[in-house]
């Protein structure tokens, strides 16, 4: 499989401008458009097995780091829901055709707000949505719960906390900007709609988005067809090839919907 070159797109002004990196696989659609988790890049093994199956399948394949994020510029400190959901619009609209977009974690959640936005500006291209272990409203049902009220302090005293990750990727730091700015995107208590098919594949052992909230996800998407498939001894990650395998046949299942 040929290596792609790197594209930058450059969002915002001033102090907020940031260059953003993506790599876009030319195919036919419906396109495959990859949304990251928290902290995760567009060469991670969900992302580049993603683009691995669209290169074997001939689909168009998008992928981009946030801000703060892998090859894309910006500062981590400074970046917020806003901020990354503003990335996803700009890097989605580069994008060809509909489109099914894959989220991870966080990345769930904001896939949700990019449906939000295409259904309030009028733009039916989504063909539908895969949201793997979806992290919705994080920074207040997810991040803040496992706080201890020292880490609660320390957020208020010097507008960020820092938790070792349990991933052995080093230490995740959550800023005070971060989940103020959440509250902006809450998508919990009212009726969720996608405009589309919705997948959600999640672990039923995932200690950082129990099964519990994805659950709760599916008491809110009330006017589109939903699929839940529950991996009993899936972690967060769901990076096992067995659950890669999942994550192609979710695929192929959006790409040929049933009469």
């Amino acid at each position: 499989m040929t290596s792609l070159p790197r594209q930058f797109l450059s969002i915002g002004g001033g102090e907020k401008h940031r260059n953003i990196a993506y790599v876009q696989r030319p195919g036919k659609t419906p396109g495959l458009f990859w949304l990251n988790g928290f902290r995760s890049v567009m060469t991670g093994l969900k992302a580049s097995a993603l683009d691995a199956f669209g290169a074997e399948q001939g689909f168009e394949v998008t992928r981009f780091d946030y801000s703060g994020h892998g090859e894309s510029g910006g500062d981590f400190d400074q970046a917020t829901i806003t901020s990354w959901l503003e990335e996803t619009i700009a890097v989605f609209e580069r994008t060809h055709g509909p489109q099914i977009v894959v989220g991870s974690s966080m990345g769930g959640w904001l896939a949700l707000l990019l449906a939000r936005h295409l259904l309030q500006t009028g733009q039916k291209r989504l063909q539908g949505l895969i949201l793997i272990a979806p992290a919705v409203d994080a920074t207040r049902d997810l991040i803040p719960t496992r706080f201890t009220p020292e880490q609660f302090s320390t957020l208020a005293e010097q507008g960020f906390v820092e938790r070792l990750s349990k991933y052995g990727d080093g230490d995740y730091r959550y800023t005070k900007a971060l989940l103020e700015d959440g509250e902006n995107h809450l998508l919990f208590g009212r009726v969720i709609e996608t405009g589309c098919p919705v997948h959600i594949l999640q672990g039923g052992q995932d200690p950082d988005v129990p099964p519990a909230h994805a659950q709760k996800l599916l008491t809110h998407i009330l006017h589109d067809p939903v699929t839940f498939t529950l991996i009993p001894d899936g972690d967060h990650r769901l990076s096992r090839e067995e659950d890669l395998e999942r994550l192609r046949q979710a695929v192929l299942g959006m790409m040929n919907p049933h009469p």
